[in-house]
């Protein structure tokens, strides 16, 4: 059921008001990416929204061509903060920059917008600094509560920033991971921050690097939560607009190649690192200002659309069974655009309790527990979760020593052809 009573499109830019947006590719009506259903004999009533991805050619942002109404997407939410290894490790990073880089104190104050369930924040307590969660999805703030670290179940904006400023005080540090990303009404958000942030706090974000989106093909990252993918030079344009100065920047591996980006007042102390330059400088010799860069992504998304099935259907058809490690949100974009359903993947395993027992959206796709995936091993996992590829191909030890195999869908569909060639995925024709 395809709806557009809670969505609206896109006409001017949010970062710069402009108007003149490049079309870069459409991926058609697809459910929430969050969306997972009960098992049901029908599904008439699951509601589709458009997707697709348009380039700002002033500022060159890149945006979902519509929005969904933010009551819809987030009041009750999915996904939880993932406990991998990786994720654990990254979270006291972010803790150890933020500190070494802007002088964070013990007792500082740190507020995280869309903090989930707390871990990282949790992280920052580990250090010796105050926390507060502003998280408007009812289910995970709960959790967090629980957990011990304080969550005000609301949407942050101006009128959310004072109430803190004048209960807590300024805050050293505002914190964003993969949410800012989220925000349609960035002014506003931005705005809250003027009125929270002390003298010498920053803004820190994390989002998604739009050139390694490009460059990595990672189309499945696209879906409806998602509204904005930045460059790092679009993200000065933003900040100067409302009084911030774009000062740090982190590359970092999470979900397959975001940044770590922090803002100070435009008045503050804080000066911009050469990193701020030197990305900027990249960027504009990868062309993102042009359309051309945009046009060969949309062509290398096209690719993988046609050849990902292909492959899959030559494997069902020699007999081989195969099952989707991982039900993130990408996965669902994935299988959605990609049309691979239950007919080719026989069920997808997750840890995530919240998932288990449920079908995927749209493709409706049978999701188990790790439990069920072990007694009913695949021969083929296809890696929905490949930005964790490394870590899960390392505890996936003894199915690749038993001759399973697991195929990576991005940036072109690839096979991980044995344990001993974890680190050297190999392309398929």
């Amino acid at each position: 059921m395809s709806t557009n009573a809670t969505t609206r499109r896109v006409t001017h830019c949010r970062v710069c008001e402009a108007t003149d947006w490049q079309e870069v590719v459409s991926l058609g009506d697809t459910p929430l990416a969050g969306g997972f259903l009960d098992p049901a004999d029908r599904y008439d009533d699951e509601p589709f929204f458009p997707l697709g991805l348009i380039s700002c050619r002033s500022c060159r942002l890149l945006s979902l061509t519509h929005v969904v109404d933010p009551e819809v997407l987030f009041r009750v939410y999915a996904y939880t903060t993932s406990e991998s290894q990786t994720m654990r490790t990254h979270m006291t990073r972010v803790v150890e920059l933020s500190r070494d880089r802007f002088a964070l104190a013990p007792q500082s104050l740190i507020v995280e917008i869309g903090s989930n369930v707390g871990d990282q924040l949790i992280a920052y307590q580990r250090a010796g600094m105050r926390v507060l969660g502003v998280d408007p999805a009812r289910n995970i703030a709960e959790i967090a509560n629980a957990a011990g670290v304080e969550t005000l179940t609301e949407f942050f904006d101006v009128g959310v920033a004072r109430r803190i400023r004048a209960q807590y005080g300024p805050a050293k540090q505002i914190l964003g991971r993969h949410v800012f990303a989220h925000v349609d009404d960035i002014a506003e958000v931005l705005a809250g921050a003027g009125e929270l942030l002390d003298p010498d706090g920053v803004f820190t974000i994390e989002v998604p690097y739009a050139l390694e989106m490009l460059r990595r093909n990672e189309f499945d990252t696209i879906y409806h939560e998602h509204l904005s993918y930045f460059f790092i030079s679009t993200l000065v344009a933003l900040f100067a607009r409302h009084g911030l100065r774009l000062v740090d920047v982190e590359r970092v591996a999470v979900h397959g190649g975001s940044v770590l980006v922090s803002a100070a007042r435009a008045d503050s102390a804080w000066t911009p690192r050469p990193i701020v330059a030197e990305l900027c400088a990249l960027e504009e010799s990868t062309d993102i200002n042009g359309d051309e860069v945009y046009r060969k992504f949309a062509g290398t998304v096209a690719g993988t659309v046609r050849e990902l099935p292909e492959l899959l259907r030559t494997l069902v058809g020699s007999g081989k069974r195969i099952a989707g490690y991982g039900a993130p949100a990408k996965g669902n974009t994935l299988l959605n655009v990609c049309g691979i359903g239950a007919d080719l993947i026989e069920y997808c395993c997750d840890t995530t309790p919240f998932k288990q027992g449920k079908v995927q959206p749209g493709t409706h796709i049978p999701i188990r527990g790790p439990e069920y995936a072990k007694a009913n091993p695949p021969d083929y996992f296809l890696l929905l979760a490949w930005n964790y590829a490394d870590e899960i191909i390392q505890q996936e030890s003894d199915f690749l020593a038993n001759g399973g195999r697991f195929i990576v869908p991005v940036p072109r569909p690839a096979i991980v052809p044995g344990a001993s060639d974890a680190g050297r995925i190999a392309g398929v024709a």
